[in-house]
């Protein structure tokens, strides 16, 4: 039962008390019987897509009209020169191709940029829009400008928020599970330490991190809490706040300060929230003199980690956690093409685990992903 349209009940004061009593009670039990009516049926239309790790059920469709015409998809990320990027949006293309559907990929650096570009889809007639925004915080102001141009909106990868920090759980979101990642992230290096018989008084422990973004730190967090749970002292770890462009060389400078700080320090281990983080991290340690035998770099995402292990020279890029850039490029692309067609709505949550990659295993690794090294 379509109950789209609202029912208004008004009455003046004056016209009130000149009503007989009768009236008004018929009045009200006929607005309640068309209510109930209205409701009947609620939940009928609950959606659950699951994908890969943990998913919450999606809500109820809501206003929806089966798009019988052609599909037209955005796809916003904040940064084309990241390598995860590329990839998840080379899935997404590929995807949209077999499914028949169109596909506008964009990068957007700030969120003014952002705003700008759904603005833009939307005249260019997109009907959906999937996004890994680059700042999260406007989750807000990106969900009213999709309203307003009546735009389906998913998010994939970060995760929309308030203004509040409060992920905005009515958007879909397909992401990584970030805390359970940095646990394996952690678990590989305390496993690595003890394979090579460190002890872990001696050793240091440089976290790069985004401390304005909650995935980030959800993934050094989960490798913090495994590696002192394995003994490594909690004062041996170091965070250093990364920003700017967030790329290998941002990286570097980020370390630089911290490594000055702890010159004693000679044997480190290097975590953050990719594989650009660690290897600016491990730039800098050797650049101190440091050789690659005392330096244990485990990275997330694998791609950058796979081209340093390409070069056949010694790394302190120890190990990755190869993610799921086909499912979270391909499988949006699915999930909002369902939606615009035939008002499938997304689940609510899905959250994507990885693998742990190293030197001996990436090239098999990548390709049973589906991904290569260009």
């Amino acid at each position: 039962m379509d109950c789209s349209c609202k029912v208004k009940l008004v009455f003046g004061v004056d016209s009130m008390m000149k009503m007989k009593k009768s009236f008004v009670f018929q009045a009200l039990a006929a607005v309640a019987v068309f209510a109930a009516g209205c409701n009947s049926g609620s939940g009928t239309d609950d959606k659950t897509a699951a994908v890969a790790g943990g998913t919450k059920p999606a809500a109820a469709g809501g206003d929806c009209t089966p798009t019988t015409g052609p599909i037209k998809i955005g796809f916003i990320v904040k940064s084309m020169g990241d390598s995860w990027f590329q990839t998840e949006t080379n899935f997404a293309k590929e995807e949209a191709k077999t499914l028949g559907a169109e596909i506008d990929v964009q990068e957007a650096l700030n969120g003014s940029a952002v705003l700008s570009t759904i603005d833009t889809m939307a005249t260019n007639g997109v009907q959906g829009i999937i996004i890994c925004s680059p700042e999260t915080q406007l989750g807000k102001a990106i969900k009213a400008a999709t309203d307003r141009h009546k735009i389906k909106l998913m998010s994939v990868d970060d995760r929309l928020v308030g203004s509040d920090g409060k992920p905005l759980t009515e958007i879909p979101h397909l992401g990584i599970s970030a805390t359970n990642i940095g646990k394996q992230v952690g678990q590989s290096i305390a496993d690595e330490i003890k394979k090579r018989g460190w002890k872990m008084e001696d050793v240091g422990a440089l976290a790069i991190t985004v401390p304005t973004l909650q995935t980030a730190k959800e993934r050094v967090e989960g490798a913090e809490s495994v590696l002192t749970a394995g003994g490594f002292k909690k004062e041996n770890i170091i965070e250093a706040p990364w920003s700017g462009a967030v790329d290998i060389a941002s990286a570097s400078d980020a370390a630089n300060a911290v490594l000055t700080a702890h010159a004693s320090i000679k044997k480190w281990v290097v975590f953050s929230s990719n594989d650009d983080g660690v290897l600016g991290g491990i730039r800098s340690i050797s650049n101190r003199g440091i050789p690659p035998t005392d330096i244990i770099g485990v990275g997330i995402n694998g791609m950058l980690a796979a081209k340093e292990w390409e070069k056949g020279t010694p790394t302190g890029m120890f190990a990755s956690i190869l993610l799921q850039s086909k499912v979270h490029g391909a499988n949006t692309v699915k999930m909002m093409d369902e939606w615009i067609k035939a008002c499938t709505k997304p689940a609510l949550e899905t959250y994507t685990d990885g693998a742990v990659i190293n030197k001996d295993n990436y090239k098999d690794a990548l390709t049973k992903a589906g991904v290569s090294i260009k």
